[in-house]
């Protein structure tokens, strides 16, 4: 019989899987059934359950002991409540989840009921209740804030001074660097001692005392911390500028000192601005250094505060003084200093006056010159005034009778100009009355 027709008896009683069987072919150690481990795994977390059950109700028995003794030392106790049966433990099969937790007892208990807070008085309402009512949306109209709340609280926010505005204060505080003055903002304004005025300051603590009322321009506005700085100083100087364009605009003459001198002219003080005479403005421009410590009568040639340029003309004060005596409808004589074409030039002692061609003769004229020449002697009534541009506007048609007899009879005209010019003035009110 050969090897490969002998046959092995089968045994059919071991039918355990290959994975039951051991690397060397001899079967595993017993082990325990997957159903076995499953209800150890349930009886080691019913225990886990229990033991953490145990401890929170410790923990709320020994916060309770220590409320009752609080309140025992305040005199606030309260009748004991009466003990409860304990209750014997069970196994974890026989325990409800509300047993195992003990959320029955604390249902509805607020941390000042652990605690055992003087006001111990039940909720008002139920937890599930409160919790609706908190996730119910608010709205505008539950929040007691109107339009005018609203506004007013806006108000109190918006920030106090911008740059170029004039705010009143007190002066709260001096340092050795400036002065703190309250203008109403959140922080107090800053004043920098280079900016407490014109000129020198030789007492500060005495020119600012604590309390002081002042009014001053906001230079700068707020910065991170809501301080504004302010100047007196600047405050002082544009008014100055404002009063000086006022004196242009008038046309006066106003008396300075010279307080130095350059190659180009005098400087003066005026306001409290620094002025400036060029040498060609003024009457002896050739000795101009001696006139340091004398007083000018000077008016107004360029008055600029954006580029800080202040004029002055002693010459033009001279034909200021000279315009104070004049008005429209006075008769003036003077000596033609030069023809022009459109006109002539009158020279009345300091002052030009212009006699317009049109403004010569009511009549028909060939030429200036047939009336008058260079060097000639005229009366004329003086029928426009301009002091701020020296401007002198004169008429001589106003003389004459019938128009043109200034070609005629030039010398009865002249020899009777001031009886002539009564009736002339009359006309000029009634021409004045009828264009006002």
């Amino acid at each position: 019989m050969t090897q490969s027709n002998l046959t092995l008896p089968v045994r059919l009683t071991d039918r355990r899987p290959r994975w039951f069987m051991a690397a060397n072919g001899s079967p595993q150690q017993n082990r325990k059934p997957l159903q076995v481990m499953q209800i150890n795994r349930r009886e080691d977390e019913q225990d886990r359950l229990q033991r953490e059950a145990a401890e929170a109700r410790a923990a709320a028995d020994a916060a309770a002991e220590k409320a009752r003794q609080l309140e025992e030392a305040a005199g606030l106790s309260k009748p004991a409540r009466p003990a409860q049966p304990s209750r014997p433990q069970a196994t974890g099969a026989s325990l409800s989840d509300e047993e195992r937790f003990g959320t029955a007892e604390l249902e509805g208990m607020s941390m000042a009921d652990l605690l055992g807070a003087p006001d111990d008085k039940p909720r008002s309402r139920p937890p599930a209740e409160a919790k609706s009512e908190r996730q119910q949306p608010r709205s505008v109209d539950d929040f007691d804030f109107d339009e005018e709340a609203f506004l007013a609280a806006l108000d109190e926010k918006e920030p106090v001074g911008t740059t170029g505005e004039v705010v009143s204060g007190t002066v709260i505080g001096l340092e050795s660097d400036g002065v703190y003055v309250d203008i109403g903002g959140k922080a107090p304004g800053f004043m920098p001692k280079s900016e407490a005025g014109l000129g020198v300051i030789t007492n500060f603590r005495e020119r600012f005392p604590k309390g002081l009322e002042i009014e001053v321009l906001v230079t700068r506005e707020q910065n991170a911390d809501g301080m504004v700085t302010i100047s007196c100083r600047a405050l002082a100087l544009r008014k100055s500028w404002d009063r000086v364009k006022e004196m242009e605009k008038q046309g006066k003459v106003v008396q300075v000192i010279v307080n130095g001198f350059n190659r180009g002219g005098v400087t003066c003080d005026l306001e409290g601005l620094r002025g400036f005479i060029p040498r060609s403005q003024l009457q002896d421009g050739e000795n101009h250094q001696e006139l340091v410590g004398k007083k000018l009568g000077v008016a107004f040639l360029e008055v600029n505060p954006e580029t800080r340029k202040l004029v002055l003309s002693e010459k033009r004060a001279a034909v200021a003084a000279l315009f104070s005596d004049l008005e429209v409808g006075q008769l003036v004589e003077g000596q033609v200093a030069s023809v022009k074409p459109y006109g002539l030039f009158i020279d009345l002692g300091g002052v030009s006056g212009l006699l317009h061609q049109s403004m010569i003769t009511n009549g028909s004229m060939r030429s200036i010159r047939e009336v008058f020449d260079q060097g000639d002697r005229v009366k004329a009534l003086i029928t426009e005034l301009d002091p701020g541009r020296g401007r002198i506007g004169l008429n001589t048609a106003l003389l004459e009778g019938p128009p043109g007899e200034l070609l005629v009879d030039k010398e009865k005209v002249m020899a009777e100009a001031a009886d002539r010019a009564t009736r002339a003035q009359s006309v000029l009110k009634q021409q004045e009355q009828s264009a006002g």
